[in-house]
């Protein structure tokens, strides 16, 4: 099947920068548009950012001018920069994608989540 296993969580300081990588394996012939989402405690989970496949993006205007969404097709790879990061910025973090498997079929996929924690 397909997985997606996301990367390059951890903690960080108020105003500290983090990469955020989002790796799909398994029986892929092409991946659809990307996705960041996060979920605080006590929050519903939100979108962050999203990414077409040709590359348009689209973000939460909390995040606006401080994260940068990415991906590199060849490698299935999406990543999320994130600079001048916020305590409000503490959640787990997902990537999702709508994926074409080798069988013909799209179906939607999501990562396990990798935390983020801003904080002094």
């Amino acid at each position: 099947q397909v997985q997606l296993v996301e990367s390059g969580g951890g903690l960080v300081q108020p105003g500290g920068s983090l990469r955020l990588s989002c790796e799909a394996s398994g029986s892929i012939f092409s991946i659809y548009a990307m996705a960041w989402n996060r979920q605080a405690p006590g929050k519903q989970r939100e979108l962050v950012a999203e990414i077409t496949s040709g590359g348009n993006t689209n973000y939460a205007d909390s995040v606006k001018g401080r994260f940068t969404i990415s991906r590199d097709n060849a490698k299935n790879t999406m990543y999320l920069q994130m600079n001048s990061m916020k305590p409000e910025d503490t959640a787990v973090y997902y990537c999702n994608g709508n994926v074409g498997l080798v069988d013909g079929r799209i179906r939607g996929y999501w990562g396990q989540g990798t935390q983020v924690t801003v904080s002094s």
